[in-house]
């Protein structure tokens, strides 16, 4: 795929399991990657594994921040050409017992900086007429989940978001999509009760939690030219648990 050769892509939540594997699918392919998250040494582990990558520390709760994080990452890159917003994160309980606080920390994060993320993203890009914006999501954003209504609302609301900003921003010739993973296994899922894990494994019908790298395959995908003619569209990544 040498569409992405000299692409200059932004990945969020670079220093998690999925990011790293993201930043280095694209690296293979010959995109230059600004590796941005909050843990330095996971991130300069990716920058010593690739020539192209850059690494930038940020945590995007910083709302008041993002503006100034595009601004340095581009110019780091000396462009932009694709920004993957992948970077999230949870504090579950159940509604009754959710605080304010709990719900504001996840809405703001997971939606609000996505949103601002996408939004200076997409200054740069008109500059260029042309550009790509990945988001995140999650199925639960679709099927809803115990314990998760902060969380779950996010996610349905980048779905939303991202169609509405795909209407505003198509005849710029910028294609905004989402990926929405299931069950992936990565640190995170190696801590749950394997008896939990088995009634998850259950409801796939793959039979099987996913693999980072399979979410990196549709991040590429959808960063190349062959995704042009597709916008505004959400690609569920989940061994068939949800099914659009």
């Amino acid at each position: 795929m040498k569409d992405l050769e000299n692409k200059k892509i932004i990945v969020t939540g670079a220093s998690g399991g999925i990011g790293n594997s993201i930043v280095e699918k694209l690296s293979e392919k010959g995109a230059t990657i600004l590796a941005s998250g909050t843990r330095v040494e996971k991130l300069e582990e990716l920058k010593s594994k690739f020539s192209k990558i850059k690494v930038l520390k940020f945590d995007i709760s910083q709302n008041d921040k993002i503006e100034e994080f595009i601004e340095n990452a581009t110019k780091e890159l000396n462009g932009l050409d694709c920004i993957v917003n992948n970077a999230g994160v949870t504090q579950d309980n159940l509604a009754i017992r959710m605080s304010i606080q709990e719900w504001k920390k996840v809405i703001d994060i997971n939606l609000t900086s996505t949103f601002l993320l996408s939004k200076f993203a997409i200054k740069k890009m008109l500059k260029n007429k042309s550009g790509k914006i990945v988001n995140i999501t999650s199925v639960v954003g679709h099927t809803g989940n115990l314990g998760q209504a902060n969380y779950t609302a996010s996610k349905a609301g980048i779905v939303a978001m991202s169609k509405s900003l795909s209407l505003e921003y198509a005849k710029k010739n910028i294609n905004i999509n989402c990926i929405s993973p299931g069950f992936i296994k990565t640190a995170m899922t190696d801590k749950i009760d394997e008896k939990f894990k088995e009634a998850i494994i259950s409801k796939i019908p793959s039979a099987r939690l996913g693999e980072a790298n399979d979410i990196a395959n549709a991040v590429l995908f959808l960063t190349s030219n062959l995704s042009d003619y597709i916008n505004g569209e959400t690609l569920h990544v989940n061994g068939g648990m949800y099914m659009a």
